[in-house]
């Protein structure tokens, strides 16, 4: 009897052991909007990094799209049930900075869990230079970097007599292969783009060094006004109007609507963003190639560079010291060279770090996955200029949202393409004063 007691008790003792031990580890709430494959990659991650450690467990949460998971977590920082970590994509920028009382810059939050050297000069400068400071302190972490690239499809080409290791790298040269191919039977129709304003405005302005708006694209003040009605942006977006009469160019919708065109060997060439190399990889049965976007000659001798989209990671206030130092060490993992490598490898964003990006060269990735790299190339192409570092531009969800509805009502022949962004910048202001009156 006494042996059964005992045991009881060993056995008591060991299960309240292993409770507390649970109950020990720091639980850090991670809110991200990536699904499908992109979060199952997300769960690998934080499940390597939960077992590599027994005092911190992260929890990732699929909240949707990036704008309902930024949404939901302002709701919830109102509410006092705020996550410790929410992914936000790079249009809301602007928004999160101005966010009073509701940040906690990375910056600030590695120094205070004592890691005094951390910077931004380990992150590639056109991914870092969109989420520092003026002094270069970065206020949220680098993650989900990516940008968009011209994907070709190389036996359409190889169909119409062309050399598919060369790919057009102007617009004109993409308009004459692109009827070539279709009078070849290679295609039905020759290039589509996704997210129409973030390609087809956004980057092709910082492509050839054109502003978007004034104070250098919202860095240097809320006082802005949106310059995209002007003679580059108008005669691009002619361009594209006009290519539509023959199917040179064909409109598919914006995100990822048009990559079907793509997939389907419909267009030859779709310009998207460089997340979906992977999707392409697994969803197509011809070969295909990646090569930077085209630019126009008579605009520029060569092109600048391009300007990134994806997410970073921004802390929220409100939580326990440490539960911070938990958020520092996940952040650390997430920063490192093996974690960006594995990221980069299973996804089409980029390696967010020099350290990563050599990694990557080192074990020959881009041999067995070609053109992954041309994302980070056109990235660093050049140092980025007040033009083509980025946009800060508040409201700017809801800005996009006008721009891409006012290239539509060109696209369908409702409004000239002056008369569209004409309208888009009117509307577009009213939003940017909005905003400012808003932070004064």
């Amino acid at each position: 009897m006494e042996q059964i007691m005992l045991r009881k008790t060993i056995v008591t003792m060991a299960l309240s052991t292993i409770a507390m031990q649970a109950q020990a580890a720091q639980e850090i709430q991670w809110w991200h909007a990536l699904g499908g494959q992109l979060g199952e990659t997300v769960e690998k991650m934080v499940a390597e990094y939960n077992q590599s450690q027994d005092t911190y467990e992260v929890k990732p949460v699929y909240k949707g799209n990036y704008t309902e998971t930024m949404t939901t977590a302002i709701a919830a920082f109102r509410a006092n049930e705020q996550p410790h970590i929410v992914q936000v994509f790079e249009v809301g920028t602007a928004t999160m900075m101005n966010a009073q009382g509701a940040i906690y810059p990375v910056h600030k939050l590695m120094q205070d869990a004592g890691n005094p050297d951390f910077s931004s000069e380990p992150y590639l400068d056109a991914v870092a230079s969109y989420y520092t400071t003026q002094d270069g302190k970065l206020l949220s972490l680098p993650f989900n970097s990516s940008t968009p690239v011209m994907f070709y499809n190389k036996d359409a080409m190889k169909q119409a007599g062309l050399d598919p290791d060369q790919p057009p790298q102007t617009w004109s040269e993409l308009a004459d292969m692109s009827r070539q191919i279709i009078d070849a039977g290679g295609a039905t129709c020759g290039f589509t783009t996704g997210w129409p304003s973030w390609i087809q405005i956004e980057n092709m302005s910082a492509w050839h060094d054109k502003p978007i708006a004034t104070q250098a694209n919202g860095f240097g003040g809320l006082n802005t006004e949106l310059l995209i009605n002007s003679g580059f942006q108008v005669e691009h977006l002619q361009n594209l109007t006009d290519w539509q009469e023959d199917r040179t160019f064909v409109y598919g919708g914006r995100r990822g609507d048009a990559n079907p065109l793509f997939m389907n060997s419909e267009c030859w060439v779709v310009m998207n963003s460089s997340a979906y190399y992977d999707t392409f990889a697994e969803g197509t049965d011809f070969d295909w190639g990646v090569a930077m976007l085209p630019y126009y000659t008579n605009e520029v001798e060569e092109p600048q560079n391009s300007i990134i989209g994806g997410a970073t990671l921004w802390v929220l206030n409100g939580h326990d010291e440490a539960e911070y130092e938990g958020v520092a060490d996940f952040f650390g993992y997430l920063s490192s060279a093996e974690a960006q490598y594995f990221w980069h490898d299973n996804t089409g964003y980029v390696p967010i770090t020099d350290a990563a990006f050599e990694l990557a060269k080192e074990r020959d990735l881009y041999a067995s996955k070609p053109g992954k790299d041309v994302a980070v190339q056109q990235l660093t192409l050049n140092p980025p200029t007040p033009n083509s570092k980025g946009l800060r531009l508040g409201n700017f969800v809801q800005i996009r949202d006008i721009v891409e509805q006012e290239m539509e009502n060109v696209f369908v022949g409702n409004k000239t393409p002056q008369e569209g962004l004409d309208d888009a910048v009117t509307q577009g202001n009213k939003l940017l004063r909005k905003f400012e009156r808003a932070n004064d």
